[in-house]
């Protein structure tokens, strides 16, 4: 079993500090919360950016301004921009961070029922262009899978040609999909051979869905952006208190944490020069 990679989802779009007032929007604040999740266990630090006032934004100079920050502070940590972005925006709006050529970012592979009246449009059109993009720079993507059919979708992209393999995939459960053992079970069940995966659970469901991933080899994502507290009713210091209660659980289970050297190699990344 490969060690335990941990990605922390340090602000997301979608919470804001009134939610819980540790939530980062400034560069600074990112920077910090980026840095603390890092020194706690985290390879992967999964990024929204904000502007200060707290509105989301996809805007390319405010990415490199925050990875700048967050690369100062942490210089092997994996950073992952979102181009999810926030409900609304535009496909050109939500590529910008690609354009700064990371290592990896996210690719969302249908469209959702995020809550209320809100949908997550990613057409089949969006998909296969974001792809190509990914492609084109060397960007590996994480699969973003809300539901079965998101799976089903990527492994039809990537005999289309726009996917590369070996495939990488986060399961973001809670929000359009149960988050039980017997959902994610049957996710995993359905990959290809030689694929990876993560898991998010989405607010209570965060914590029992890092443990299964711990158990069944998977890996786990934590963080704000999924859920703001520690425990229930106790809204959680920081991304940083987080990871530490993951990896805890892990050692608990007997599995290592993988360091940023080794999530590289467990993802196919190349190495740091």
């Amino acid at each position: 079993m490969d060690k335990l990679i941990i990605t922390a989802a340090i602000c997301g779009a979608e919470v804001t500090k009134e939610n819980n007032p540790n939530i980062p929007y400034t560069v600074e604040e990112i920077g910090k919360e980026a840095e603390q999740a890092y020194k706690a266990g985290a390879s992967i630090i999964h990024l929204h950016v904000r502007n200060d006032d707290g509105i989301p934004t996809q805007d390319k100079a405010r990415f490199k301004a925050c990875m700048d920050e967050i690369r100062k502070r942490c210089p092997d940590v994996i950073i992952q921009p979102s181009t999810g972005g926030a409900v609304g925006m535009s496909d050109e709006e939500r590529l910008q961070p690609v354009e700064l050529n990371p290592e990896m970012a996210t690719l969302d592979c249908g469209t959702l029922n995020f809550g209320g009246d809100e949908i997550f449009v990613n057409t089949e059109n969006t998909i296969k262009n974001f792809g190509k993009v990914m492609m084109e720079k060397d960007v590996k993507p994480e699969i973003e899978v809300f539901d079965k059919g998101m799976v089903d979708l990527a492994i039809r992209y990537h005999k289309q040609g726009f996917i590369k393999a070996p495939m990488h995939f986060d399961f973001v459960l809670g929000v359009q999909m149960n988050a039980e053992v017997r959902d994610l079970a049957f996710l995993v069940d359905s990959l290809p051979a030689g694929s990876t995966w993560t898991v998010s659970g989405v607010g209570r469901y965060e914590m029992p869905m890092a443990m299964a991933a711990i158990i069944m080899g998977g890996h786990a994502r934590v963080g704000f952006e999924d859920n703001v507290y520690i425990e229930k009713g106790v809204l959680a210091k920081s991304n940083a208190e987080l990871v530490e209660k993951v990896v805890r659980m892990a050692k608990e289970l007997g599995r290592e944490v993988a360091t940023p050297v080794e999530a590289r190699e467990i993802l196919g990344l190349k190495p740091l020069k």
